[in-house]
């Protein structure tokens, strides 16, 4: 018994020592923890990239010409009897897809996994549509002239928009190399807009007669790179690739109050660098 006492306490003896003069293993000390940290990305700092989209513009044209058809028409005899800029020429809803192209710049604060920033974003593309409207109708009765008016109304309205920029305030969250982001902001377009409003009256001394055709009247309201604005928001995320440089996807939803009301989708993928 006293033989084995012994032999379990020289044991321990050289165990002890052989463990202080073993070097200390790092994972011990935590360092696989702190490695994993430090390799998590930093978005802090300024930051540009190229971008790349597909998406959808929804023209609202009602209303766009019912003012230029009063105003072509006030104190017309045919307007006072007729009430043609009364007529069903409400222009309606018009829908156009595209691609576009771009880039991207702006600046990130991080605090901790939190990301607050602010960016300007550029899209080049055709976005916009068209619409008209003709009605035509023949007086009942002759009017206080003697005559009976065969009168045609047409108008149209048209917009495009070349390029848009956008003003973003944009909130993330750093998960990983992932950086999940929303933003809102101010937005701006440079747009082509034409409007037309166009009356052709034919008079006959009868209904059943031949008609004959007075001087047309028409008016156009042609804006060309007219400065639009209106708001936008949307969502994305960032993808860190190696160092500083980072691939995007994103959705954008531009609302445009103007003559023409024009909200635009666009989804969009990018490729960018932080430094």
């Amino acid at each position: 018994m006293r033989r084995l006492l012994l032999a379990a306490a020289m044991l321990g003896t050289v165990s002890a020592a052989y463990a202080a003069d073993m070097p200390e293993l790092p994972f011990l000390r935590g360092s696989v923890t702190d490695g994993l940290t430090s390799a998590r990305p930093n978005w802090q700092g300024g930051y540009f990239g190229a971008q790349a989209g597909y998406g959808s513009s929804d023209e609202n044209f009602r209303g766009s010409t019912s003012n230029m058809m009063s105003s072509l028409l006030a104190d017309t005899l045919i307007e006072s009897s007729m009430g043609v800029s009364q007529w069903n020429l409400g222009l309606g809803k018009a829908s156009q897809r595209t691609t576009g192209y771009g880039a991207f710049v702006g600046y990130n604060g991080q605090w901790d996994d939190v990301v607050l920033g602010l960016e300007i974003s550029w899209l080049h593309g055709t976005f916009g549509g068209s619409a008209s409207a003709t009605e035509r109708r023949v007086s009942a009765t002759a009017l206080s002239d003697g005559n009976f008016h065969d009168v045609t109304a047409t108008s149209t309205s048209s917009i495009s928009i070349s390029d848009i920029g956008t003003f973003r305030g944009r909130a993330a969250y750093a998960w990983g190399c992932f950086l999940p982001y929303m933003f809102a902001g101010l937005a701006l377009g440079n747009a082509d807009i034409v409007r037309t409003a166009n009356v052709q009256d034919r008079v006959s001394t009868t209904q059943l007669g031949t008609y004959t055709a007075l001087a047309p009247l028409s008016s156009t309201d042609a804006q060309h790179n007219h400065l639009i604005y209106g708001y936008t928001a949307g969502l994305g995320v960032d993808v860190n690739l190696v160092g500083g440089l980072f691939m995007r996807a994103e959705y954008e939803y531009i609302r445009f109050s103007s003559a023409v009301d024009t909200s635009i989708n666009t989804v969009r993928a990018g490729l960018g660098y932080k430094f």
